[in-house]
């Protein structure tokens, strides 16, 4: 194989300092340094050597393109969604299996989800 792991998921947003406050305020992501490139956006740190890179720009239609985020409780974080004002999914098992996830779109209409493993 080629590809040894995910490096990073690049999501457009309209605002990045927006954006900010769902991933970095409200989900606990970090900002990471980034370049100065010509077009606003961040980097952030989704753990494990992954990151989640903000471009400001047109946003697509949502066609089910998504990122995933993995929890330990996936229940802890519809409360603290729900609490921030945030339309999260209730949580339902994937297929026949024990794993749990639940879908919220992000401030600009991203699909994200968030899955508790077996």
């Amino acid at each position: 194989m080629l590809v040894a792991d995910i490096h990073h998921v690049s999501l457009n947003v309209n605002d990045a300092q927006r954006a900010l406050g769902f991933y970095r305020d409200l989900l606990g992501l970090t900002v990471l340094p980034r370049p100065d490139f010509s077009f606003g956006g961040a980097w952030l740190d989704a753990g494990n050597g992954r990151q989640i890179h903000l471009i400001e720009g047109e946003v697509p239609p949502n066609r089910g393109q998504h990122v995933a985020f993995r929890v330990d409780d996936v229940d802890d974080v519809v409360r603290t969604l729900r609490a921030a004002g945030v339309e999260v999914a209730t949580p339902k098992a994937v297929g026949d299996t024990a794993i749990r996830q639940t879908f919220a779109l992000d401030p600009d209409g991203n699909l994200v989800e968030f899955t508790q493993p077996a």
